[in-house]
């Protein structure tokens, strides 16, 4: 079914290794600002973005996504082949891929990490792999996934960071009763298999990760990437804050520049403002729960949620907070997302009917209700002042509440909260990953927010058999459209990753799936 990828011009693919020389320069720190810290760096027990996009630059999985973020190419392993019948897929390792500790990366540890992603007992991203029914190996270079059924995402999903290889030995071996004990003593110093090794967290203020002695990856210059000595993460959670440093060369490098700077920092002659393409969507999740911590919730009354997406003019909102740069959502996953249907902005401005829903719902008055927001964060303080002000036309009167990254998180999982912004970017070149954290109830409550909708699971858990590309794209259609009419979210815009380099920093690229990679980054001296 799957012709075998050659290793060569996948080796080249994934060094971005052109005909024309460059003078890289190897050694040397990059330092990064983020907007939060990272909570948790295993890769299976893991959702947030926080973790994810750091995750790739510490572990390593089979394949590896494109630079453009739509198909696969080489990772730990060099070639690879779905069976005719769909059943089963054949994987080769590379020659000589070792662990950051020295030791080797076995078949027999892949086969592990894989059958950990798959466990149903481990994280919410194990149905990327559920289709694994038992992972074998054949000497000492063969991996063989024995599926329960054809999977149209699995190639994908081998790209996707649950499934990065880790070392049983090790794992198995720290402390703790449980697989979640265990990660949890692993992550802290984990031997990784990524171009980077965790060398010290202080959290909630400085990561450092230092070059992986053994990683298998060549530069331009034929020696072993990273060309990096490290690459140390600053916790700068205020905008304003990240832009200074940067501007004074305390750091190289900032994510989540507010689009208010953007064409400031484009004219700044010592840096390089980019945008980076997406698959990333801007929404308020809203708890559609019938009762938040003992009181009623108005938001579970479905009129009240079309109502409250009426009254917010989204185009508005991209030209303040965006300054013009993001573009309404036709749909709850990107325009970039395979599958996405939709040619038209979802809840056109209508206040009239807004209101008209209101008064249907009972709620003719309004009410009070409060959001999440990001303390620091001005793109998200800037959404949230606007729906304040576009809300209290219905009498609803917003409150908001600036919180760290952790507390807000930690109130979302619990389900306590009720409405927050939120960022999504795919994860995986397919809609099934966006689609079951948004839609499927089993996964997480769709959002942690307590909707349901029978049929709308029921299409997801067909889908995820489904090889014959057109049926597949009528259930995501059909998806789109139940979950677009009285999801628990207001779908804002998509926009692409703005981020900020020193014109020193050279080879950096974040993917329109979000990862950040560091691996062929150098910096001038």
């Amino acid at each position: 079914m799957k012709k075998i990828a050659k290793a060569a011009l996948a080796a080249v693919l994934l060094v971005g290794t052109s005909l024309s020389a460059v003078a890289v320069e190897r050694g040397g720190v990059m330092t990064y600002g983020r907007y939060a810290d990272s909570l948790f760096l295993d890769p299976v027990l893991n959702d947030a973005n926080v973790d994810i996009w750091i995750l790739s630059n510490l572990y390593d999985t089979l394949l590896l996504p494109t630079d453009d973020g739509k198909g696969v190419q080489a990772g730990l392993a060099t070639e690879w082949k779905v069976s005719d019948d769909g059943m089963s897929v054949n994987l080769t390792l590379r020659d000589g891929i070792q662990f950051s500790d020295g030791s080797p990366i076995t078949p027999a540890d892949v086969a592990w990490s894989l059958k950990r992603a798959a466990n149903k007992d481990n994280g919410i991203w194990n149905f990327l792999v559920s289709s694994i029914d038992d992972v074998t190996t054949e000497g000492d270079k063969t991996v063989v996934l024995k599926l329960k059924h054809p999977d149209p995402a699995i190639l994908a999903a081998l790209t996707v960071f649950n499934t990065a290889i880790l070392p049983q030995k090790v794992f198995e071996a720290a402390a703790g009763a449980t697989d979640a004990d265990k990660a949890k003593v692993f992550a802290e110093h984990p031997v990784s298999s990524g171009p980077f090794v965790l060398q010290s967290w202080d959290r909630g203020s400085t990561m450092k990760l230092v070059r992986n002695e053994h990683y298998w990856g060549k530069g331009e210059d034929g020696k072993p990437l990273p060309y990096l000595d490290g690459v140390t993460f600053e916790v700068l959670p205020d905008d304003a804050t990240r832009i200074l440093k940067l501007n004074s060369g305390e750091i190289d490098g900032a994510e989540f520049i507010p689009y208010s700077r953007v064409e400031e920092l484009k004219s700044a002659g010592n840096l390089n403002m980019e945008l980076f393409p997406s698959t990333r969507v801007q929404y308020v999740t809203m708890n559609a729960r019938p009762q938040i911590k003992g009181k009623d919730n108005p938001l579970s009354n479905p009129k009240v949620r079309q109502a409250m997406n009426y009254a917010v003019n989204k185009d508005a909102i991209i030209a303040i907070v965006t300054h013009g740069v993001g573009k309404p959502l036709t749909s709850y996953m990107s325009s970039a997302t395979p599958m996405h249907t939709g040619d038209k902005p979802l809840y056109a401005y209508d206040i009239e009917k807004a209101k008209s829903l209101m008064k249907e719902a009972g709620f003719e008055k309004g009410f009070d209700t409060s959001i999440l927001v990001l303390a620091g964060n001005q793109d998200e303080i800037g959404i949230a002042t606007a729906l304040q002000q576009m809300w209290a036309e219905l009498g609803i009167k917003l409150e908001l509440q600036q919180v760290d990254n952790a507390t807000r998180t930690q109130q979302y999982r619990d389900g306590v909260f009720t409405m927050r912004e939120a960022a999504w970017t795919d994860d995986i070149a397919d809609p099934n990953e966006i689609t079951s954290y948004f839609v499927y109830s089993p996964t997480i409550d769709a959002l942690h927010t307590g909707w349901k909708n029978e049929e709308a699971d029921k299409l997801f858990d067909a889908s995820q058999k489904e090889i014959d590309a057109t049926k597949r794209a009528a259930q995501y259609a059909r998806i789109q459209e139940i979950y677009n009419a009285e999801g628990p979210i207001v779908p804002l815009y998509e926009t692409p990753y703005p981020v900020a380099l020193s014109k020193k920093v050279h080879g950096f690229l974040q993917i329109p799936l979000g990862n950040n990679f560091f691996g062929r980054a150098w910096l001038d001296k």
